[in-house]
């Protein structure tokens, strides 16, 4: 790795550890990749081994730290047993990105929606992030701090005749993270929602709307958002939605400077009017 890589980490020590779900391919990789370059040691978990172990060589090639442990999100002891071997090896979790996800294969409307498909989107959305949290941040608070991240969507708060089922899922895992911030934020753990914009990925390519776009969001500008997100430098979007392509560290820090209005960018109710009794 280059010289002054260790600078995205306080006092330039390896010991600050980041997991990413999803890490064999896709954004996921991405962020393995981009974290290991910025100094932080990462644990990587994919349900694909033999692309998890490529994607470690490729960190340990570039001289940085990374460990890969298989495991479905979607099975909640695996996870904590995955959990408990990567930080015996690397150390307490300090960032988690939940970066697993699945999105239905057929953009059916929702009253033609394939309910098992619908519901292994939900498992993997929704209920994986969940066993991660449950398995990382009891250690954060007890440790007096850490952050999460979800890799949400625009389909988390826009409508949609198509992907009923991912779209559930991620106002779902955007309601989550909320809870999370206000539970934990007593403690020093914060939860941030960051949509990707459109990443050139697998998923994305195979969904027919996406058929003819030319232009995608870079990676990189998802990995920047989530090492400023690590180094604590948009805590004051804690709760609320950041995207990829539009969002940059810079822009959020100013907004947050000039101050954010309460529950901007937060998944609520808009109400008719102040007379709206539910207001």
């Amino acid at each position: 790795m280059p010289e002054g890589v260790l600078e995205d980490v306080p006092g330039g020590s390896r010991e600050r550890m980041a997991l990413v779900t999803g890490a064999s391919r896709g954004i996921g990789r991405e962020l393995v990749l981009g974290l290991a370059r910025a100094g932080w040691a990462v644990g990587a978990l994919a349900r694909d081994a033999v692309a998890l172990d490529q994607v470690v060589e490729e960190v340990t090639v570039a001289g940085g730290r990374a460990v890969a442990t298989p495991v479905d999100v979607t099975d909640d002891h695996a996870v904590a047993a995955a959990v408990h071997a990567l930080e015996a090896e690397l150390g307490a979790t300090s960032l988690l990105v939940n970066c697993a996800g699945r999105i239905e294969a057929d953009e059916a409307v929702p009253w033609e929606a394939d309910p098992d498909e619908v519901r292994r989107v939900l498992e993997a959305n929704v209920l994986g992030p969940l066993h991660l949290v449950r398995a990382v941040v009891p250690g954060m608070v007890a440790r007096g701090g850490g952050r999460v991240v979800d890799l949400s969507s625009g389909a988390a708060h826009k409508d949609s005749p198509r992907h009923a089922g991912y779209a559930a899922s991620k106002a779902a895992l955007f309601r989550l993270g909320g809870a999370l911030t206000a539970a934990g934020r007593e403690h020093g753990v914060l939860a941030f929602e960051l949509a990707p914009g459109v990443v050139r990925t697998a998923m994305s390519t195979s969904m027919a709307q996406h058929a003819e776009r030319t232009e995608w969001t870079d990676p990189a500008e998802v990995v920047a958002l989530v090492l400023a997100i690590g180094r604590g430098e948009l805590d004051a979007w804690a709760g609320r939605l950041v995207r990829a392509g539009t969002d940059t560290p810079a822009s959020l820090a100013a907004a947050a400077r000039a101050g954010l209005p309460d529950r901007a960018r937060c998944l609520d109710l808009l109400p008719y009017g102040p007379e709206d009794p539910l207001a």
